[in-house]
């Protein structure tokens, strides 16, 4: 009697620990696997789809973003004004060529669809870098060419890309444009952005030359 009472009392409690502890084991197991999920999907939300950003001049900003924002890979683009000395520059300042502002365009793109080198080599075919201040018949230091790079890498490879479209003979005269470090972007006047696909009748001396470097 006293044996079945011990079993009747203490076999229950048994029980009821062993399930807790595979309760516990269990438990234990889904959190761990719910803790890596979460970490594995912090992870992948903070990646960030990695963007280049490039500074150039050519002549009146309209018809180069209009050509540029064609290409593959190329992301966003805005024209303002940059390379000159007043700060917040407006149009009306820069159209006279007094503040050594150029017309330019910047330029957002995926280095895994394009790289600076091909931007470069297509900003060569698009305006004429052998005509100092002026593109077409816009004439003035805020239509000059230029490339104003934003690190040493973007040097050189400006550098390389000029030199091999000089001495490929594709342009029969030498090329005058500048390589100058990237100072302040100014974003031009709303009206400015995009013209273009605004206006698309709208006034551009830019064009792609069927020519190779």
């Amino acid at each position: 009697m006293t044996r079945f009472f011990v079993l009747f009392v203490f076999l229950p409690i048994a029980l009821f620990f062993n399930a807790s502890a595979d309760t516990v084991k269990s438990g234990s197991k889904v959190n761990k696997f719910t803790h890596a999920n979460k970490k594995k999907k912090t992870t992948m939300n903070t990646e960030t789809k990695k963007t280049e950003t490039a500074i150039l001049a050519g002549g009146c900003f309209w018809g180069v973003e209009e050509l540029i924002r064609s290409q593959a890979g190329v992301i966003s683009t805005q024209v303002g004004y940059t390379g000159g000395t007043s700060q917040n520059p407006t149009y009306e300042i820069v159209k006279k060529g007094t503040s050594g502002h150029a017309e330019a365009i910047q330029i957002e793109f995926d280095p895994q669809q394009t790289s600076y080198e091909k931007i470069l080599k297509y900003f060569f075919k698009i305006h004429d870098p052998t005509t100092k201040n002026q593109q077409g018949n816009d004439i003035g230091t805020q239509y000059r060419s230029a490339i104003f790079y934003l690190n040493p890498e973007q040097e050189k490879v400006a550098k390389q890309v000029k030199e091999m479209v000089d001495t490929s003979g594709a342009w029969k005269k030498p090329l005058v444009t500048d390589i100058v470090p990237a100072g302040p972007f100014y974003s031009a006047e709303s009206y400015h952005q995009d013209y273009l696909q605004k206006n698309p009748n709208g006034y551009t001396c830019h064009f792609e030359r069927n020519i190779q470097f």
